[in-house]
Formats: C-alpha cells, structure tokens, sequence
C-alpha cells in the first residue's frame, strides 16, 4: 500500500511492530489531536457485537458518551452504513447524540480488518464545516494505515 499523506506516514511509523489495539487507538488519537487544527475531539468507538452497540475507546479532548447504540449519532449511523459521514453542522443532522455541546461539526469512518466490523474513527470540531472533502480523503487513507494494524482476535 502507497501511503501518500504525511498524516498517515506518521502513523504508520508510530505502529510499526505495535500489536495492541489499544495502545495503537490512543496513539493514533493523540496524533491527530497534536496535527490537526481546529478539532475537539479526536477518538475511537470499537464494536461490540453481542450488544449491537459501540462503546468508547481512546480518545482525546472533553468527557464523551460511553454506549452509542448501532444506527443511532453520526458514529452509529456510519457504522450501520459502513460509509464516512461528514457533517457540517451537527444540529442538522437527526439523532444527533450531542456529548458536547460546543460540537459544531464532525466526521466518522467506518473501521473494519478482513471483513469484521471493528468501530468507527470520530472526529469533532467547535466551527461549522471543519472537514473538506480533502480532509475526507486523508482521513479515509489514515483509517487504512490504522485497519492495517488492527489485531483481530479470533
């Protein structure tokens, strides 16, 4: 795989030879919390599939809900559909789970390794219309190099 941002060039050298989920969920949030402008919060919700429901993982910036219910917020929604959503304003959006209230925009990637559904990335940002379709992209290619070192226990 070409890794064509710097974002996630970073990140790839930062998990080399790291095999815990975990440890590779913080230091992936703490990555973009340090190199991304104008975010709140950087974060990761993993999948638990006998409660159809994402529960917090790592993350980085103000306290956020714990259970997020399949289908339910912009994490559920991108879950449940397996695709990015980018929201300009989060009070548009129906069923918005508000954690935050200085929330004004985010994005949610979809997360899987060899077809298990492992979470979604979340990202948040305090002004309305943080993420281009730029950044989408670069996103979507960081969550690659992530999905790439996911331990996937069978």
């Amino acid at each position: 795989m070409k890794i064509n941002s710097l974002l996630a060039q970073q990140l790839d050298a930062l998990l080399t030879d790291e095999h815990n989920n975990v440890a590779n969920m913080a230091n992936a949030s703490a990555l973009l919390m340090q190199e991304l402008p104008d975010v709140s919060w950087t974060g990761f919700y993993t999948y638990v599939d006998d409660k159809n429901e994402l529960i917090l993982g790592p993350f980085q910036g103000k306290v956020a809900c714990v259970h997020i219910k399949n289908g339910s917020g912009v994490c559920g929604t991108a879950f449940d559909k397996n695709e990015t959503i980018r929201v300009e304003n989060v009070n548009d959006f129906p069923g918005h789970i508000a954690c935050d209230s200085n929330s004004k925009s985010e994005i949610v990637i979809p997360i899987e390794k060899d077809g298990i559904r492992f979470g979604v990335l979340d990202i948040d940002a305090p002004i309305f219309d943080r993420f281009s379709k730029e950044d989408q992209e670069m996103l979507e290619e960081f969550v690659k190099v992530f999905e790439n070192h996911i331990t996937i226990d069978n």
